[in-house]
């Protein structure tokens, strides 16, 4: 195993689930499973003792679950271990609150290889899987449900213009690429302006930046 193999531990109260998983991904090239979790407390302990890259973390698991799991996980101080939640319907409600526990994106379980090992990939590089319309869809979906709470707007007047714009377009699920070429500026500017509006608002990544933007109504469902 290299350096930059990307080291995935699979957290499924299924076994069936965990073993297939895990044969899909130690056939990719740069891409390895270390270890297999049965529920949310399994997976903290892998976690410490195997250092994971990436996290398969499904939603619904006896004992402790998968948005729990994912909360600890993250308030654990490690951000350097991203978590791919991983459900049987594309707009379970839970997966929102996932995102809000600070998961990087969601995958459903009926995933083809290719696309698995794209997100672990994805995951694994720092980005959030929001590019697929299924996942802004359920963003949208969720962030007008009657209950969910607006975040306080104070720390989004902390921001440029120009950074707003950028985060909009992070929150409906753009890549920097796409963004660069919708504001006609060079894609290193625009990783420049998600840097600096992950930092003012105090956010781990480009999902919990999407989930902002819905919650403090910057971004309206469509």
């Amino acid at each position: 195993m290299t350096p930059d193999t990307v080291r995935v531990l699979i957290a499924d109260d299924q076994a069936m689930v965990r073993q297939g998983f895990t044969v899909l991904l130690d056939a990719e090239p740069g891409i390895r499973v270390v270890g297999q979790a049965e529920d949310g407390h399994a997976a903290l302990a892998r976690c410490a003792e195997l250092a994971p890259d990436v996290v398969l973390m499904d939603i619904r698991m006896p004992g402790l679950g998968g948005i729990d799991a994912t909360r600890r996980l993250k308030e654990s101080g490690d951000p350097a271990v991203k978590v791919l939640v991983l459900t049987t319907f594309d707009l379970d409600e839970y997966v929102y609150e996932a995102l809000r526990a600070g998961a990087s994106g969601f995958l459903l379980k009926d995933a083809s290889a290719a696309e698995l090992a794209h997100a672990v990939r994805v995951v694994a590089a720092g980005e959030a899987l929001l590019a697929p319309s299924v996942t802004r869809r359920l963003i949208a979906e969720f962030a007008r449900l009657p209950g969910t709470p607006s975040v306080p707007p104070g720390r989004a007047a902390d921001l440029t213009e120009r950074e707003t714009e950028v985060l909009a377009l992070v929150a409906r699920g753009l890549s920097n690429a796409e963004i660069a070429a919708r504001l006609v500026v060079a894609e290193q500017t625009v990783k420049t302006h998600v840097s600096r509006i992950l930092v003012k608002l105090g956010l781990r990544d480009r999902t919990q930046a999407a989930v902002f933007a819905y919650e403090s109504r910057l971004v309206h469902p469509a």
